[in-house]
């Protein structure tokens, strides 16, 4: 089962004190992370002020750390709109790039989502693509471009299992419909991340952890680091991939 370390996302240094900005401090993330079981990270580019970043120079240094610390292991950047606003200036902050990651996350149901999918590809780096709402997967189909992305990222934020699982279900049933046979991964966000993981499991899914997802472990208490998080995820998918086994015997 692909385990994705999400090392930090939006959240700031208030939320946890170990959360990783600088390149050196996502690379040990990383290789931690990595250490613990995890097959692939994503991590969100911060720029020297730590604020999200999408900056070429940014991007460069981040990736060539990372990179040096988990080679062989692949690895995206989000290129999340909120981090410039404007879809034009995304496009070419994007386009300015020197230095890829392996993959790139892009949400199509922003605007300029499906011009930023394109754009990756055309530079060789993967796709990563995220599935938050059925819009977002309509736009996904809409772009003509499924069958080239590396995975789906299938993200509900609805902190309610039941809603949660109501979306998860929506997007589930529009890929099948399509045709869509992209690996899957399935992860959860805060009170619903734990929960996902077993669900992951069961439905032969990938799944992800971090920092961007949740800072606590299963029993309450915070995690000291995505390395912790990812190894207690391990954990609780072999305990439902074994279930799952006795269940079908």
């Amino acid at each position: 089962m692909l385990i994705e370390v999400s090392l930090n996302g939006g959240r700031t240094r208030a939320e946890h004190p170990n959360l990783p900005r600088s390149p050196e401090e996502m690379a040990a993330a990383a290789k931690e992370s990595v250490a613990a079981g995890a097959g692939a990270a994503h991590f969100h580019v911060r720029a020297a002020d730590g604020r999200e970043s999408i900056d070429a120079d940014d991007v460069a240094r981040a990736v060539s750390a990372v990179r040096a610390a988990i080679p062989g292991i692949p690895f995206g950047v989000s290129t999340g709109l909120w981090m410039v606003r404007d879809a034009q200036e995304r496009h070419e902050k994007v386009a300015a790039w020197k230095t890829f990651p392996d993959f790139a996350s892009v949400n199509f149901n922003e605007e300029g989502g499906i011009a930023i999918a394109g754009l990756l590809l055309s530079k060789g780096m993967g796709v990563e693509a995220g599935m938050g709402s059925v819009l977002a997967t309509e736009k996904f189909l809409e772009s003509n471009l499924a069958a080239r992305c590396r995975w789906v990222l299938l993200e509900p934020e609805q902190q309610e299992m039941d809603e949660a699982l109501e979306v998860v279900g929506k997007v589930e049933a529009l890929l099948r419909r399509a045709g869509i046979a992209l690996p899957i991964i399935l992860h959860g966000l805060n009170r619903t991340a734990w929960d996902f993981i077993e669900v992951a499991a069961k439905r032969g899914y990938g799944t992800r952890i971090g920092f961007e997802d949740v800072l606590s472990l299963p029993d309450g208490s915070q995690a000291k680091g995505n390395g912790e998080l990812v190894a207690e995820a391990v954990k609780c998918a072999g305990r439902a991939a074994a279930a799952n086994r006795g269940a079908s015997k």
